[in-house]
């Protein structure tokens, strides 16, 4: 009897061994296919990597391999699903995958790299490649298509792209995403770097022009070239604001006021103001106002950088307009450094106020969408200005575990195992992903675009021995996954 139950434990380890030892696939870095950037538009965007895997056999008949684009810098901390398999579609070895870059992609240095779902397995990232869609991909005007224009001597000369685009001209400044390349010319074949941006303040004599930023990939996306002249005079023209500068908001807008010429062209923040071509210029909004003021013989050009606040302010504790990793059980205080006199501080979350919340600083322990603002009444009590700081808050490394699998069995039970329904990364807050969850009865009972592994959030009804529900995953670029999750007790 002795005998007969060790040989069965041995035979049950072996059996148990055995099983983990499957599943184990392997998939190599993926290559990329006849090409080493990925220069991308309306007319063609189709690119294909090969990759390998073994064993075969491990393959489940529900396993999809998934291919994943990298942010511009190569990480894929924030990665994008550009291709998603259906269920057994691909099982034999090597294995050739067709897919398109978004439209957002943008930089020199993207890698891809294949999962697999069942069993999980990651591979090494590919080479990196340059990678660019090209929106728009036409000629464009700058200067209001003038091939000539003159400064006075000490003063400058704006270039700006024109806008709005028509059928007359594709102007890339309808394309928000798009950044441009400034350049002198200084020959017919050679030209010299000058400045990123949508315009370019010109302070020496020369021949200019600009291109969408397409980084390696060629385009024909440029613009005309504009010959800038250097006149000598002894104007000098500057603003002046009938408010002053800074201002108080409340007391309504400031009139901007340049020196007397011709004609007048207003910018604000580099971008040309089309209605704008008179001497004075209204406005209530903070910028960094520029005007063109034709003198005859020559242009020249001032700005004012307009402040309505009245005070200087900066937040510190986080990083403002970007995402703020707040990892299980941290917190950490957001607090308002500014000169402003008897200031008073007004605290949001989730664009509701949180009551009680009125110094300088916040304590934060949870997620959410984040304004602080800060006022500054004048001595009279009759200006009131302010300035808001605005921050989101969202779960880091340890609050989003790298989950191989979408889990079919939730427990929550206080025990800290599987209280909750967790997900993989690529469906959670941050990436855009809806996650829907309906009852047996087809009510639902739970939807979010940033879920954060949180559900279920309350009790849960009882009432049937072990609860089924179903899922319903919705990607940002529309592919979905279904399935069920039992709740167990």
């Amino acid at each position: 009897m002795k005998n007969f139950t060790l040989i069965h434990i041995v035979a049950f380890f072996l059996y148990i061994f055995s099983n983990l030892a499957q599943g184990q696939v392997v998939i190599t870095k993926p290559n990329l296919v006849n090409f080493n950037q990925a220069c991308a538009s309306a007319s063609f965007n189709e690119y294909n990597v090969t990759f390998s895997f073994s064993p075969e056999s491990d393959l489940s008949a529900s396993n999809q391999f998934i291919l994943e684009l990298s942010g511009a810098d190569g990480s894929f901390v924030n990665s994008e699903v550009v291709y998603t398999s259906a269920e057994g579609a691909i099982a034999t070895s090597p294995a050739t995958i067709k897919f398109s870059v978004p439209e957002t992609v943008s930089g020199e240095n993207y890698k891809v790299r294949v999962k697999s779902t069942a069993p999980a397995a990651t591979s090494q990232s590919s080479t990196a490649f340059p990678a660019y869609y090209k929106l728009q991909d036409t000629p464009f005007t700058i200067n209001n298509l003038k091939a000539s224009a003159n400064f006075c001597s000490g003063g400058s000369y704006l270039l700006t792209i024109d806008d709005p685009g028509d059928v007359n001209n594709d102007s890339p400044l309808q394309y928000p995403s798009l950044t441009y390349r400034w350049y002198k010319e200084t020959s017919a074949t050679t030209k010299q770097f000058v400045a990123d941006g949508s315009s370019l303040e010109v302070t020496s004599a020369g021949k200019y022009f600009v291109e969408t930023n397409y980084g390696t990939c060629t385009s024909n996306s440029y613009s005309n070239r504009v010959t800038v002249n250097e006149i000598s005079t002894g104007v000098i023209v500057s603003i002046n604001s009938s408010l002053g500068n800074p201002y108080c908001m409340s007391d309504g807008p400031t009139t901007l006021t340049a020196t007397q010429g011709n004609s007048y062209q207003w910018s604000k923040d580099g971008i040309l103001i089309d209605t704008a071509t008179e001497q004075t210029y209204t406005t209530n909004e903070s910028g960094d106002y520029t005007v063109n003021v034709d003198l005859g013989s020559c242009t020249s050009s001032a700005s004012i950088l307009l402040d309505n606040s009245g005070f200087n302010s900066a937040i510190e504790g986080v990083s403002v307009d970007e995402d703020n990793i707040l990892e299980d059980e941290e917190s950490f205080l957001a607090t308002i450094v500014t000169d402003a006199s008897n200031p008073t501080y007004t605290w949001y979350k989730d664009d509701a106020q949180i009551s009680g919340e009125t110094s300088e600083s916040l304590f934060i322990d949870e997620f959410g969408n984040y304004r602080g603002v800060v006022s500054q009444p004048s001595s009279t009590g009759n200006c009131v200005a302010s300035a808001e700081f605005t921050f989101i808050v969202s779960g880091g490394e340890n609050y989003f575990p790298d989950v191989p699998e979408i889990p079919n069995i939730v427990s929550p039970n206080g025990d800290g195992v599987n209280d909750t329904w967790i997900v993989p990364k690529e469906y959670v807050s941050g990436t855009e992903t809806e996650v829907l969850i309906i009852s047996s009865v087809g009510k639902v009972v739970f939807q979010s675009k940033n879920y954060l592994n949180n559900w279920p959030e309350d009790a849960l009804n009882f009432d049937n021995v072990n609860p089924v529900y179903y899922y319903i995953i919705t990607t940002s670029t529309g592919s979905t996954r279904k399935g069920s999750i039992t709740v167990i007790k």
